[in-house]
């Protein structure tokens, strides 16, 4: 349902006051009278009558000129399913003025592209737009402002400033507690966990108390204000007292990038570990499982991540989907069929992606589907298998082939992943000398 204007118009911010009367012109009636009198009592005692300027008086009584405060000043957050013209009309600007804007194509796509979230700053008088501010990206803004008859139209470029910052972090009881303690953010350590480590460790399963991890990541600064967490550098995880390293490299021609181990090793393989964000392996590849549904002893050949209705769910691996579409305690499935024998498959989805279809070609790490609960399940989670000429395998058994550093740019590769890892070991011999300070 779209929001009317009134809805609207309790969204915005509006600093009003054209025009205030002063406070003490609406007493000057009551001080004349006041005057007045006091005159009155200190006349001489005599029988001539005493005159009194009743032109000061009229003059005193006179109301106080207007104070003119400037234009209006409006700020707007867009909600979902906002449009400009909803929010000109409840503001009551002139909506042939936004026409005019969009006539113009350097502007048309700025004003048009609304996100939920978005601000947008305007100022009018009596209803006729003076400035409209909307901040299109981190770094830059639209800027349009009243000239003459018309409007001019600018696009205020702001620089992030980068900063690069190492923090090390010890896991209590979970790897968002433990990282939110250092600092990072969760977007820094859903890349941590994703990206970099999640093909070599299972982070539902393999973490254990005291495990630690380090990390040499980009912060985006604006005007000395925090912004958000850059590019991983450089991370190691000690998971279990195994320690696993990786850098970022790109290339300078840009052919190569990615995340690498020290030696030249791609961290991504053929498949992801877990082809989505979960909370939970709510049930794992298990030859006696009781059905929670059936009631029966019935082998498990698949992974369940237990999820919240709507997550995103990435295809494993590069290939061609050969099915999408019901198929019995399945439900929403999605099949895909990645070559060399090797298939995945994804159940009780509670839909697709919207370009999904049969015959489609898909990338590792793309959307394909959301969680659900259709078919035979209890609850919201993604049934997920690996199968092998047909028959399942549990794929955290499996060795999985990994890419490599091409030989052409191994020097390039090592000149920066020698800087990254130095850095990284300052960062990390700093912390825990501080720590052992305390």
């Amino acid at each position: 349902m779209r929001p009317n204007d009134s809805e609207l118009r309790s969204r915005a911010t509006v600093a009003t006051g054209r025009k205030r009367w002063l406070a003490a012109g609406m007493s000057l009636p009551v001080l004349a009278a006041a005057v007045a009198a006091v005159l009155v009592m200190r006349a001489p005692s005599s029988d001539a009558p005493q005159s009194v300027d009743l032109t000061a008086l009229a003059s005193a009584q006179a109301p106080a000129a207007a104070i003119d405060d400037g234009p209006d000043s409006v700020e707007v957050t867009v909600q979902r399913d906002d449009t400009l013209d909803q929010i000109f009309r409840s503001i009551g600007l002139d909506l042939g003025t936004l026409a005019e804007l969009r006539s113009r194509a350097e502007v048309r796509k700025a004003l048009d592209l609304l996100k939920p979230g978005d601000i947008i700053t305007l100022t009018h008088v009596d209803g006729v737009l003076q400035t409209f501010n909307r901040q299109i990206s981190d770094t830059l803004t639209l800027s349009v402002s009243r000239a003459g008859d018309g409007y001019a139209v600018n696009y205020i470029e702001n620089p992030l400033e980068t900063e690069v910052v190492g923090q090390r972090a010890v896991i209590e009881s979970s790897l968002f507690a433990a990282g939110e303690r250092a600092g990072m953010s969760s977007r820094t350590i859903m890349t941590l966990a994703n990206q970099i480590f999640g093909f070599d460790i299972d982070f539902a399963l393999d973490l254990r108390q005291g495990d630690e991890f380090s990390v040499l990541y980009e912060q985006k600064f604006q005007d000395g204000r925090y912004v958000n967490d850059g590019r991983i550098l450089a991370a190691e995880f000690v998971n279990q007292g195994k320690t696993h390293r990786a850098v970022w490299f790109e290339s300078k021609d840009g052919e190569v990038k990615g995340y690498f181990t020290p030696e030249g090793k791609g961290m991504r393989t053929a498949f992801l570990r877990a082809p989505l964000d979960f909370t939970r392996i709510s049930s794992q590849f298990n030859s006696r499982r009781l059905h929670p549904v059936l009631g029966v002893v019935r082998a498990h050949k698949g992974t369940d991540y237990a999820a919240p209705t709507g997550t995103k769910v990435w295809a494993a691996g590069a290939g061609r989907v050969t099915f999408a579409g019901r198929k019995g305690g399945y439900g929403n499935v999605v099949i895909i069929d990645h070559g060399k024998g090797v298939t995945t498959v994804y159940g009780h989805l509670s839909r697709f992606a919207k370009s999904l279809r049969p015959g489609r070609s898909v990338g590792q790490g793309d959307t394909i589907g959301y969680v659900g609960m259709t078919g035979l399940a209890t609850g919201p989670h993604l049934h997920y298998e690996y199968r092998v000429n047909g028959v399942q395998r549990n794929p955290a058994t499996l060795p999985m082939p990994r890419t490599e550093v091409p030989s052409s740019y191994v020097a390039e590769f090592r000149a920066g992943a020698e800087v990254a890892l130095a850095k990284l070991d300052l960062a990390s011999d700093a912390d825990r000398q501080r720590v052992a300070r305390r």
